[in-house]
């Protein structure tokens, strides 16, 4: 009886669909996903090292400011 429900029933279309989504998808090659990795992994060092200059200038400003 459980089987028959709304939810189950609309559950079981959503997984078709999904699977049929699943297959429509076209995978980046691995030199394309390593080299889009490595520069994101670069673009996020690259704002660390500036946020943490600007944390560190207007640390020492305020601390010129306050005394």
């Amino acid at each position: 009886m459980g089987l028959l429900t709304t939810k189950v029933r609309g559950f079981h279309v959503l997984a078709r669909e999904d699977r049929v989504e699943i297959r429509k998808v076209v995978w980046l090659a691995r030199q394309v996903t390593t080299q889009l990795s490595l520069f994101v992994v670069a673009v996020v060092l690259v704002m660390a090292l500036l946020l943490w200059g600007l944390d560190s200038l207007l640390g020492w400003v305020v601390s010129l400011i306050v005394g």
